[in-house]
């Protein structure tokens, strides 16, 4: 971890109450030194695996794994958005051929929300329907966007938002690793504020919380508690999906960790013979005397106002 601690960060993931096994992986890498910081950032992934048996639980992992692999590999890359695009494209190519390897199961595949925080800006990237959500000063909005059917239909005015809730291909999602050969990777750009929160999450969460729900619970807890209690939460209204949330918490920096004076600007030493002094009282008759030129200036003013009016 890195001295400056600038992230507090919970990623947790649930079977749930109905599915059999887990398809579901978070992985996370931070940095342990400042070099490490301004070199890789902060990295958080959450996927969502899908496929027969546990062909999503491998695809999730191994997909995840894969993504970390490439982006430290990438660390010459100066463009974070690039830098983790390309990491995701490289873990689908690896995904693809792990699939041909394996008897041709070309339905391993997994939807993918990953988070690179560095330098006080976040690099988001999603593919599927896993979601990011910012909250700030109180307020939740969603960040990424649902490459899903019914998000689609949604978009097209073809149906309504209550109709999307109960929409019996809701869980239909057009694009995901593994399954062609470039899928569609959206990326999105934040600049963060001391405060923020950022939240990434299945959709084993979302279709049991809603997102005022969400907003509220991160109001009130720190990043652990936030992640147990809507996981709890999910579980208690059913736990129909597996359910991954990860919650990451921008902290201010400590009053050491700020920048010196001297590191922004040169500083010219004053010595006390040189400190400003405080001007001293001004006598009595220093006083009078500046009343009465006051006063004298004044008349002379006027009268040459009078004798300018008369003479025009």
């Amino acid at each position: 971890m890195a001295r400056e601690r600038l992230i507090e960060a919970s990623l947790r993931t649930d079977q749930g109450r109905v599915r059999n096994n887990n398809q579901d992986f978070v992985a996370w890498r931070e940095p342990q030194a400042a070099e490490d910081a301004k070199r890789d950032g902060w990295l958080y992934i959450l996927a969502d695996g899908a496929g027969g048996m546990d062909a999503g639980e491998v695809a999730s992992r191994f997909a995840t794994e894969r993504t970390l692999h490439h982006y430290m590999e990438g660390s010459e890359e100066r463009d974070w958005s690039r830098r983790l695009f390309d990491a995701m494209q490289a873990a689908n190519s690896d995904l693809r051929e792990l699939c041909a390897r394996e008897d041709g199961n070309n339905r391993m595949a997994t939807t993918m929300v990953a988070t690179v925080i560095h330098d006080g800006r976040a690099i988001i990237a999603n593919v599927g329907d896993s979601r990011a959500y910012l909250w700030r000063e109180g307020k939740l909005r969603q960040i990424t966007k649902d490459q899903s059917l019914v998000a689609r239909l949604l978009d097209e005015g073809a149906i309504t938002a209550e109709e999307a809730a109960n929409h019996p291909r809701r869980n239909v999602i057009l694009y995901s690793l593994g399954s062609e050969r470039a899928p569609r990777i959206d990326l999105f750009e934040l600049a963060l504020q001391p405060g923020d929160k950022l939240l990434m999450c299945s959709d084993g969460l979302t279709r049991h919380v809603e997102d005022d729900e969400i907003g509220m619970i991160l109001a009130d807890s720190a990043p652990a508690e936030a992640t147990e209690t809507l996981i709890s939460l999910a579980n208690e209204r059913g736990g129909q999906d597996n359910i991954s949330v990860g919650v990451l918490a921008m902290r201010s920096k400590r009053k050491e960790d700020e920048p010196r004076l001297a590191d922004t600007a040169r500083v010219v030493p004053t010595s006390p013979a040189e400190e400003p002094q405080e001007a001293p009282a001004l006598s009595r008759r220093a006083r009078v005397f500046l009343w009465l030129y006051t006063l004298l200036l004044s008349i002379a003013q006027s009268a040459a106002i009078v004798a300018l009016w008369l003479f025009l």
